[in-house]
């Protein structure tokens, strides 16, 4: 499958799950909605490779670079997210966000010492300027709490590392499928350590739009979606792959538009172009010189 596809898929179901997130909170509390996420997606992976016998034997080396992916990309990093969504707006919250592919340029140079792409300042700054003007009504630092402010960012910042890790389990020869399953399951185990400890009801929500939701979000927002992601990862790049972070708000919108009757403002608009702009700016093709073109 071209990499753009892939793109475009983590692009397109992760603006979805939005929609998704909000319709299973308002069933069950944070912690037990992302907990029922993983434990359903994990089950289902390994239970699919099970079957079709691609689950491999892994090391115990292999397995503890899986603990922290499952560590930063399937467990804190959602429950720091939600927890900053408790408090603050969720405009605000997608400009924080935003910042993931700066935050993996950054930690690609301090962790591995990768040099990121020039291109990835600039389109950082389009991208993140667009998310605002998107949310520009919804914007409002002043009311929002610090620790609120402090878990996005924490939580921005986690996700930003486990996309480093997945690159050492690429390094430690795990197949992408295999990785994520594993990683699902020990993100699973660390939720459900978690509710254990903090004392979450463990009733099961009646309600059909949460596990409609919640299925969602399992297989397409999971296993899908994180698949298509480290695949972006493991061919561009972390910090180029982490601009997809700038565009699902723009297709979250999009939805509601249709589904909650968002308006479109003028801001929002300059908003959805500068978001797109930037894409461009991050992925367009260098022009080749001249012939005969001289240094100068």
């Amino acid at each position: 499958m071209p990499i753009a596809v892939h793109y475009c898929l983590t692009v397109l179901i992760w603006g979805l799950t939005w929609t998704a997130i909000r319709l299973q909170v308002e069933s069950a509390p944070v912690d037990i909605s992302v907990f029922y996420r993983f434990v359903l997606a994990a089950a289902v992976t390994l239970g699919v490779l099970k079957l079709v016998r691609k689950l491999p034997r892994l090391t115990l080396a292999q397995h503890r670079w899986l603990v922290l992916q499952g560590l930063t990309l399937y467990s804190v990093n959602f429950l720091l997210i939600y927890r900053a969504a408790e408090s603050m707006t969720s405009g605000l919250l997608a400009v924080v966000f935003s910042l993931a592919a700066l935050f993996n340029a950054f930690n690609g140079w301090l962790l591995l010492r990768l040099a990121p792409n020039r291109r990835i300042y600039p389109a950082v700054a389009l991208g993140v300027t667009g998310v605002a003007l998107l949310f520009w009504n919804d914007l409002e630092l002043g009311n929002a709490r610090a620790s609120a402010i402090l878990f996005a960012l924490a939580g921005t910042y986690w996700f930003s590392c486990g996309n480093l890790i997945s690159l050492k389990v690429r390094a430690a020869e795990v197949s992408l499928l295999a990785g994520n399953a594993w990683a699902m399951f020990y993100g699973a185990v660390i939720l459900g350590v978690w509710c254990l400890v903090k004392g979450v009801d463990w009733q099961l929500p009646a309600a059909p739009s949460f596990w409609g939701a919640t299925l969602f979000l399992a297989i397409p927002g999971s296993i899908i979606a994180f698949y298509s992601y480290l695949t972006v990862i493991r061919v561009l790049g972390a910090d180029r792959a982490g601009y997809a972070t700038v565009l699902f708000p723009v297709v979250a919108l999009s939805v509601s538009t249709w589904l909650e009757g968002f308006q479109w403002t003028t801001s929002a608009v300059i908003g959805a172009v500068l978001a797109l702009l930037g894409n461009y700016v991050l992925f367009r093709k260098p022009v080749a010189p001249k012939a005969g073109a001289t240094a100068s």
